[in-house]
């Protein structure tokens, strides 16, 4: 069986997609046949996760979508960009902390 035949049967469409690339990169990097294999996967994993993000968005119907990256910190002044930054990296959930955000008044110590 021919491999973009695989490919198509498997539902491998962003592998397919860059699959030339991929094998290239192997070439270069002279990896063995198990991390090609994982290059390779990884990049058809990367390609369904990010399809799937932006479907659930779409679904969502959100007005439009806002990153942390484009939030105005010069609009809200009180607002610690370090702590925000720190935040949105989500280390509290790794080590099992609360956090309580709360509304307008003067910013807890």
């Amino acid at each position: 069986m021919e491999l973009s035949y695989l490919l198509d049967k498997l539902k491998m469409e962003h592998l397919e997609l860059q699959l030339d690339a991929v094998c290239e990169q192997a070439a270069q990097r002279e990896l063995d046949y198990k991390s090609f294999l994982t290059q390779a996967l990884q990049v058809e994993w990367q390609g369904r996760y990010r399809k799937g993000v932006e479907t659930r968005l779409r679904q969502a119907r959100f007005p439009w979508v806002k990153t942390l990256d484009q939030f105005d910190f010069d609009f809200q002044p009180s607002l610690d960009r370090r702590q925000v930054r720190e935040l949105a990296g989500l280390a509290f959930v790794e080590r099992a902390h609360n956090v309580v955000i709360l509304g307008p008044g003067s910013p807890a110590q």
